[in-house]
């Protein structure tokens, strides 16, 4: 196993959708063993292929056992519900965004040896599920905010007085102008 680059915004390979795997082989085992301690190595809950630079439809995300996920040719074929929370990716880092989610969703994938599995996540994993299967697309999450927002930025907004717990206050930042070229 070793670690491999993670790919950051602005970079093209992240702009393109991704191909099917067709093989089920020794290089596909690396690839998802070099995912998994890439990953973990940058503290994250979910890895995208594209994000180290290759195009195949593989992920892996972290559910809520902290338990890592490999999907294979992943699709969702369910989802349900809503939410809206904060939202990073590895591949723009340091910068977060308020983004809405399914609360549920299933996704059908195969495993590392071909075999098809359907898998059911509830909120942060729903969110992984949506924000990683994303990337497969040459998509990121800031295609779903209106503004990007440092950590300070956030502690910045957070109520200072300790006391019962509170929801963390919603960002309302004034709407930008859509940029050429940028998608929802």
């Amino acid at each position: 196993m070793s670690l491999r680059k993670i790919l950051t915004q602005g970079d093209p390979t992240l702009a393109k959708a991704c191909r099917p795997v067709e093989k089920f082989d020794q290089k596909l085992h690396w690839l998802l063993d070099d995912m998994r301690e890439t990953l973990t190595n940058a503290g994250g809950v979910g890895l995208a292929a594209p994000q180290i630079g290759i195009l195949r439809r593989v992920v892996v995300v972290e559910d809520e056992n902290e338990e890592l996920l490999e999907l294979v040719n992943p699709a969702i074929v369910r989802q349900e519900g809503s939410q809206e929370g904060w939202e990073g990716c590895l591949s723009v880092p340091n910068q977060y965004g308020w983004v809405e989610r399914p609360n549920v969703v299933t996704v059908r994938a195969q495993d590392r040896n071909g075999g098809f599995f359907e898998i059911t996540g509830e909120e942060m994993v729903a969110r992984c599920f949506c924000h990683e299967l994303e990337h497969l697309d040459g998509h990121l999450f800031v295609e779903h905010t209106d503004q990007l927002y440092t950590p300070d930025e956030i502690d910045a907004m957070e109520p200072e007085e300790e006391g019962p717990e509170q929801e963390p206050p919603k960002p309302r930042p004034q709407r930008q102008g859509r940029r050429k070229g940028r998608k929802r």
